[in-house]
C-alpha cells in the first residue's frame, strides 16, 4: 500500500483477516483509514504501528477502534505474537453475558437492558464487557486500564471515570435498579446486589 487512500480502498474492497496500520500515511491519515474500517465492521482486528508513543496517542488510537497499538521501533517477534493474539481473539465463539435484565452478545456486539437495545461506542462496549465478565467482583481502575486500554500504568485514570459516567448514562439512567457502582477508594463493581 502506497498511501492512506489506497489502504482505505483495499480495506473496503477486499477481505482481510487482520490489518496492520501506520498512522503517518500520505493523502489520508491512518486514523481516517481506521474510522472508515470501523464504520463498516467492528470485528476486523486492526493493529496500529506507529512512532507516536505518547499515552495520548495510544488512547486516541484505541478509542478510535484499534484492537492493539505497537510503538516503533519494535521486535518482529512481538509484532508476530500480537497478531497471533488478535487472530485468536477474532475466532472466539459467541458468548452471551447476563446480569439481571442486562444482556450482551459478544459476537454481534448488541447490548440490551430489559429488552431495549443500548448503543455503545467501542471502548464503552469493551469496558462493559470487562465489567460483565467480572460481575459482582470489584475491579480497580488499574485493572480496567490494563484490560480495556492495554496500558500498564494508572496515569490516565480520568479516562476510566469519563467512560464509567458515559456507561452509567446509557445502562443505569432510565432503570430503577442501578448496576454500576463505585467502590470508594478501590474502583467499580457491576452488580445487582445491594452494597
Amino acid at each position: 500500500m502506497y498511501d492512506g487512500e489506497e489502504g482505505a480502498y483495499q480495506a473496503e474492497h477486499f477481505e482481510y483477516d487482520a490489518v496492520i496500520l501506520d498512522l503517518m500515511l500520505p493523502r489520508l491519515s491512518g486514523m481516517e483509514v481506521l474510522k472508515g474500517i470501523r464504520a463498516r465492521t467492528r470485528n476486523l482486528p486492526v493493529l496500529i504501528l506507529s512512532a507516536r508513543g505518547a499515552v495520548e496517542d495510544k488512547v486516541a488510537g484505541l478509542d478510535a477502534g484499534a484492537s492493539d497499538y505497537l510503538v516503533k521501533p519494535f521486535a518482529f517477534a512481538e509484532l508476530s505474537a500480537r497478531m497471533r493474539a488478535l487472530l485468536r481473539r477474532g475466532r472466539e465463539e459467541t458468548i452471551i453475558l447476563r446480569l439481571a435484565d442486562l444482556e450482551m452478545n459478544t459476537a454481534t456486539r448488541v447490548v440490551r437492558r430489559n429488552g431495549n437495545r443500548i448503543d455503545l461506542k467501542l471502548k464503552e462496549f469493551a469496558l462493559l464487557e470487562f465489567l460483565m465478565r467480572n460481575a459482582r467482583i470489584t475491579v480497580t481502575r488499574t485493572m480496567i486500564i490494563e484490560h480495556v486500554w492495554d496500558i500498564h500504568f494508572d496515569s490516565v485514570s480520568n479516562v476510566v471515570n469519563v467512560h464509567i459516567n458515559s456507561l452509567r448514562n446509557k445502562i443505569d439512567r432510565d432503570f430503577p435498579l442501578p448496576l454500576i457502582h463505585t467502590v470508594r477508594g478501590v474502583g467499580y463493581v457491576l452488580t445487582d446486589q445491594a452494597l
